[in-house]
């Protein structure tokens, strides 16, 4: 590479869509491009998306950005890659393609798998290991599935024929490796220790592959990638725009938001507001387990320093029930239309949506749960239930706020915000009122992409430490709450009435997956 970089290229790999930014040495988003991937949805509880979508998609966007910046490969300082956790792709080594359509995070069809590992020891039974509790959330279990399925996969797995990786890992694969034809096939084969976290494969202590967790889901170690820290050099991409560029920074989207959000220490926190939430409270060097439903994580390691962990509350639809809306009730258009229809009453009119679609996650973690709409009468319109949607993504996030405090002690003093949903104003303003502290949304919401920019940056040098990454952060707005304390703790107790009503659907009569 020539000349003087000035940026760093993010790419954040989403539920829904991947999306590369150019941020420069401020932290300041200067570009942008963005594309769609389809949801495949071929049987209740199933959840696939294409992996030759996302990936072809992932390089369309890198030339949008650069061609919005007017900038070339040579203005890339490093490459950094943030992605949906969990989501399973399987690949063959010598053709890059993949064997099955990858197996995203919401999936339920491993849900029997998962029932029959927690009859010897509960659904506890790895966690002090690996910090998760059983759950088809996880990558191993639908790892398992693809094996099992999919003819010869066991065997070739075992050979290093078949590869396995989050989003991260495969298109890291792909950067590396000549994923548009022009290089030799077969790139880095690596992900990082937060995505390595997340699939119920690595043990959290010594940050590798458990041979004892590999043994109970029958998963061959050489179709695992290397696990790496969130920030080094990893590999030189190869495909065009970005040939030459130091892939140097990955992290799981959640941890990618936390550190974008300047959350670096022990009791730093921030709720993700995306398709899911997800709250990530930092502890240090110190790993906590939790006794609240929460889960315990790596939140980011740089270099050769001591890993850093976090507890998450983990929560499975929040963005996705206002896409329900809009997808699979057709009684809105647009996200913007929901907080039209929201605001235009000044309450839900007695109707909660408890969105328990793939059952539900922290601090719960009942997959037997359902979705349910209670609360129904003839005076309700769909402007009603617009706002029920919008208030369940506050009701569930106090469920995990307190349960956080409940496993560490501490309340939080105010909740950093960031992703899609805070755009919404009335939102963050009711977010406030259940939970009864500020809310605060930072000048650029685009936490993750930044998060992922500062790993790789750092790698490189284009940013200096930690303190000069924390000087970066500047306050966008904030919400003071104003509701009534005991408003807000009835609503709440309303709430979970709902949300205890979702319990035990899933048996031999209703399964249908």
């Amino acid at each position: 590479m020539t000349g003087d970089p000035r940026y760093v290229l993010a790419i954040d790999q989403g539920t829904t869509s991947t999306r590369a930014i150019l941020f420069d040495r401020d932290g300041g988003l200067v570009a942008t491009g963005q594309r769609e991937h389809r949801q495949l949805l071929p049987r209740p509880g199933w959840v696939e998306h294409d992996p030759v979508e996302i990936r072809d998609n992932a390089i369309a966007v890198i030339g949008e950005a650069l061609d919005r910046a007017s900038a070339t490969a040579a203005d890339v300082s490093a490459i950094g890659i943030t992605n949906q956790r969990e989501t399973t792709v399987v690949w063959d080594r010598a053709t890059g393609l993949p064997v099955a359509p990858a197996i995203v995070w919401q999936d339920t069809r491993t849900q029997p798998l998962v029932d029959e590992l927690a009859g010897d020891g509960g659904t506890d039974r790895f966690r002090d290991r690996t910090g998760l509790p059983l759950a088809a959330y996880f990558s191993a279990t639908k790892l398992a599935w693809i094996l099992d399925r999919v003819e010869d996969a066991r065997e070739r797995a075992a050979t290093g024929e078949l590869l396995f990786g989050t989003t991260d890992a495969w298109l890291l694969w792909n950067l590396t490796g000549g994923a548009d034809g022009t290089g030799p096939r077969g790139g880095v084969h690596a992900t990082d220790v937060t995505n390595a976290s997340r699939t119920l494969l690595m043990d959290l202590e010594t940050l590798d592959w458990s041979d004892e967790l590999l043994a109970a889901f029958g998963v061959p170690r050489a179709m695992l990638p290397e696990i790496r820290s969130s920030s080094e050099l990893l590999g030189e991409a190869v495909v065009a725009p970005v040939a030459g560029v130091p892939s140097a920074g990955v992290l799981g989207d959640q941890q990618a938001a936390t550190f974008g959000q300047g959350a670096f220490g022990p009791g730093e926190s921030k709720n993700t507001y995306g398709t899911g939430n997800f709250l990530i409270v930092g502890t240090g060097t110190r790993i906590v387990r939790s006794g609240s439903g929460l889960i315990t994580t790596v939140a980011y390691r740089l270099g050769d320093a001591p890993a850093r962990y976090a507890l998450e509350g983990s929560i499975a639809v929040t963005g996705s029930l206002v896409q329900w809306l809009r997808d699979g009730l057709g009684i809105i258009q647009s996200a913007a239309e929901a907080e039209e229809l929201s605001a235009s009453v000044p309450d839900s009119g007695g109707v909660v949506i408890v969105p328990a679609f793939s059952g539900l996650f922290a601090p719960y973690w009942r997959p037997d749960a359902r979705g349910a709409i209670v609360g129904l009468t003839r005076f309700v319109t769909k402007a009603h239930l617009a706002r029920a949607a919008l208030e369940a993504t506050a009701f569930q996030t106090r469920d995990v706020v307190d349960a956080v405090a409940a496993d560490t002690g501490l309340a939080l003093d105010e909740l950093r915000v960031d992703g899609g949903m805070t755009a919404n104003d009335g939102l963050m303003r009711f977010q406030a009122d259940v939970l009864g502290i500020p809310v605060v949304r930072p000048a650029v919401i685009e936490t993750t992409a930044l998060g992922a920019a500062f790993a790789a940056g750092l790698a490189v040098g284009f940013w200096s430490g930690l303190d000069e990454l924390r000087a970066l952060r500047r306050e966008g707005a904030r919400w003071e709450p104003a509701m009534p304390a005991e408003e807000r703790e009835r609503r709440v107790r309303v709430w979970r009435k709902a949300v205890e009503r979702t319990f035990d659907w899933v048996d031999d009569d209703t399964r249908t997956d």
